[in-house]
């Protein structure tokens, strides 16, 4: 299948261009804003919606500068570190997930203990959200022509423009539908049970586990970074960077559940 026509701007005025890359992180962002202030609202979260407008403006911090310190460190070093200017210059690219992710965590658990907030709620509430952000990244991802597949004989297969002759997997779709799309639907149904939103933090390891499956699996489809290439195994970055979010993702599942379970080995006693 050729690539699709989508031109990267969106519109352009002089100088200035709006690209979807651009537009994914706005809309991530504020949707996912607009998102946790209606759950806070209809689920009764003990949480001023006030605190949840205050907290966009930390949120945007811990995404750009998490994905941007997070890419030079774990798939560039050797680059920014010989080009140290070059780090500022995020209009060329170059964000990392996990590197946003963990910005993210920072900033929530700073913003929760100055505010008052108790962390793991607010954890949760920005877990069911994420995958927005997730799913129209890896769209725009895919319009420009971005961080493709491997090559395949599969039907569906797409010759990218900077991916060569040969048909690669459309990975970044694989990762919109999985990250994104399947994550926020599943997050959206558990949210509005009280039983899960009681158990805080519960989301945040289902978000951290879905994830870093999810990522693992399409990284067996996406063609590793040109600067790194295969790790030990034929492994990827990717995997690697996933494997301690599943190991905490589980961790938080398991350590939820706990109680309850301790609750029905002793006879149903409060403990």
């Amino acid at each position: 299948m050729p690539f699709p026509d989508i031109d990267p701007i969106l519109f352009q005025i002089g100088p200035i261009a709006i690209r979807w890359y651009s537009l994914a992180y706005v809309a991530g962002l504020f949707i996912g804003w607009r998102y946790i202030r209606c759950m806070v609202v209809k689920l009764n979260y003990r949480i001023d919606v006030q605190d949840i407008d205050d907290f966009l403006t930390w949120a945007v911090l811990g995404v750009i500068a998490g994905g941007r310190i997070g890419y030079i460190l774990f798939y560039n070093p050797a680059y920014y570190f010989s080009h140290p200017l070059d780090a500022l210059k995020v209009w060329h690219g170059g964000m990392s997930f996990h590197g946003g992710l963990l910005g993210v965590i920072v900033v929530t658990y700073i913003f929760a203990k100055r505010r008052g907030i108790d962390v793991l709620s607010l954890g949760d509430l920005v877990a069911t959200a994420a995958p927005l952000g997730l799913l129209f990244g890896r769209v725009a991802n895919f319009i420009n022509g971005e961080l493709f597949g491997r090559p395949t004989d599969v039907a569906w297969g797409i010759i990218f423009p900077s991916g060569g002759p040969v048909p690669r997997h459309p990975s970044q779709l694989y990762e919109a539908a999985l990250e994104g799309l399947f994550l926020l639907l599943l997050l959206n149904l558990l949210v509005r049970f009280e039983a899960v939103r009681e158990r805080k933090g519960l989301l945040m390891g289902v978000f951290l586990t879905g994830y870093s499956l999810s990522r693992s699996f399409v990284e067996l489809f996406r063609e590793p970074d040109v600067q790194i290439g295969f790790l030990t195994g034929g492994t990827t970055m990717g995997q690697w960077l996933s494997m301690p979010m599943l190991l905490i993702g589980a961790a938080l599942i398991f350590w939820t559940l706990v109680p309850d379970r301790e609750v029905r080995q002793q006879g149903g006693r409060d403990v």
